[in-house]
């Protein structure tokens, strides 16, 4: 594998601005009341400071292609897939509607490993969103370039077993059935345009998975939602959501820890969170 060193410290810097709009559109997503002019939930960092390649600059899953230019912050892994595994937050203050947005974007490690499911390479980003200067959101988020899935693999993850979600163990608990309009939605706030979230075609018969898969930062700020306001959330992906299948929410608190989750109606766990009140 290539030695991907040089990345390390690349540094990006990236300008936006929490108006009423974009803020109605995130509320609307999630069902929320209107926050007036005051500050937002947490989760909406996902929303600000996106992408913004051109359409020609694209690869084929839909991500922006990465070259070995000097402006390209992450690395040129030739491993054909992306996902976001992993996200350590500190939340350092609200975000008001109406604040001027920076985001400094850092690469703080790049990890290959090699194990049963082939080459892999880690890369981890530290993310840090200024409102009006002042920090607010601290993220070191993780993500995970592997090899792609033979064509006739196994789509993942596999079929809904007889299990039955348990929720007798959790305090707070909230079900949901994510469908497309959910998931575009997302995407369309996010700038997310990787085509696991709403191209089925290719989800399935390339990427082999068994549907349209539900975004790792979404499920994360519907988690966001259940504990009220964190001052450290960590997530990571375990398993993939499918679109259409329920999806369990759950917490439960210790003091200020709260132990948190995603889970499959069967019993699978797709994500699992933990957070500090």
């Amino acid at each position: 594998m290539t030695d991907w060193s040089a990345w390390v410290g690349r540094e990006e810097r990236r300008r936006d601005r929490l108006d009423p709009a974009l803020a109605a559109r995130w509320l609307a997503t999630f069902d929320l009341p209107a926050q007036g002019e005051g500050a937002m939930p947490q989760g909406i960092h996902f929303c600000l400071c996106t992408p913004d390649a051109p359409t020609v600059a694209l690869g084929e899953d839909g991500h922006p292609k990465r070259d070995d230019s000097a402006t390209s912050l992450l690395p040129p892994v030739p491993l054909p897939r992306r996902m976001w595994a992993a996200s350590e937050i500190e939340f350092h203050a609200p975000i008001a509607i109406g604040a001027e947005i920076e985001r400094v974007s850092r690469v703080a490690s790049i990890t290959p490993k090699s194990g049963k499911s082939g080459e892999m390479v880690f890369v981890e980003v530290l993310h840090e969103t200024f409102a009006d200067s002042a920090l607010t959101v601290r993220e070191t988020q993780t993500l995970v370039y592997r090899e792609a899935a033979a064509s006739d693999a196994p789509l993942q993850p596999a079929p809904l077993g007889d299990g039955r979600f348990n929720s007798g163990e959790w305090q707070s608990h909230r079900a949901l059935t994510p469908q497309e309009p959910l998931l575009f939605r997302f995407s369309a706030l996010t700038f997310n345009t990787h085509r696991i979230h709403y191209d089925l075609p290719y989800a399935r018969d390339f990427e082999r998975y068994r549907g349209l898969v539900v975004h790792g930062p979404l499920m994360a700020s519907l988690l966001l939602q259940l504990g009220g306001p964190m001052k450290r959330f960590a997530f990571r992906a375990v398993s993939p959501a499918i679109v259409g299948e329920s999806l369990h929410l759950v917490s439960r608190a210790k003091g200020d820890a709260l132990a948190l989750g995603a889970f499959a109606d069967d019993g699978r766990q797709v994500v699992q969170a933990e957070a500090t009140r």
